[in-house]
């Protein structure tokens, strides 16, 4: 499966001829949801879904399908009728030959005086990847790569490191960066590096790894 890296939290991956892309929010590419088969959404702020983004996508392929929450699926149901998927934690389903289970009901709480909305994290082929939204949340099955939210108004670089302690990914890749710039980057690569126990790795918006 090859893994490339979007703008911000987006990712997409790709395995036998099919693809599948995560969160192609305000912050990532205008394109970032075409060619896609399957489109996950982890909730409905604009820097993880972009109506626009996955309108286009649905209008070019008419076999393209959207699997998210309830509060995103309304705003795409009535336009594509059978082709936007509600779920919540504990679903699982196989879309375009990627296997699913979904974690996760709340996104991290930004201020109290704030509603938390609802968030769900995506597993993908029995914990080859999993992304969390915006969320720190634990699957309860060993993953193999993390995408990792590294910088967010919602956390702080103690919360991130013991993340990764917790979930004890084989390797994390940074997501959730569009506001971390340059110059913060080495710190942030030497601590998570250095404190959270797996190896930490970033790609730069385009770049590509196989997993």
């Amino acid at each position: 499966m090859r893994l490339t890296k979007k703008s911000h939290s987006c990712v997409r991956l790709e395995k036998d001829g099919r693809t599948l892309v995560v969160d192609p929010g305000g912050f990532s590419e205008e394109d970032a949801a075409l060619g896609a088969d399957v489109i996950l959404v982890t909730h409905e702020h604009p820097d993880h879904f972009d109506e626009g983004r996955l309108r286009a996508a649905l209008e070019a392929d008419p076999a393209a399908a959207v699997w998210t929450l309830k509060s995103v699926a309304e705003q795409l149901s009535a336009a594509f009728p059978g082709r936007v998927h509600t779920v919540g934690h504990g679903d699982a389903f196989t879309a375009a030959g990627f296997d699913i289970q979904v974690h996760g009901e709340l996104h991290a709480v930004i201020h109290p005086d704030i509603p938390r909305v609802t968030n769900v994290g995506y597993l993908v082929d029995g914990g080859a990847l999993f992304h969390p939204g915006d969320a720190l949340t634990v699957p309860d099955h060993p993953v193999r790569t993390l995408m990792l939210p590294v910088m967010a108004p919602w956390n702080k670089i103690s919360e991130v490191i013991d993340y990764v302690r917790e979930v004890r990914p084989e390797r994390a890749y940074d997501i959730h960066d569009a506001l971390l710039t340059d110059l913060a980057r080495p710190i942030y690569d030497r601590q998570i590096g250095e404190l959270g126990g797996s190896e930490h790795l970033r790609l730069a918006p385009g770049a590509t790894a196989e997993l």
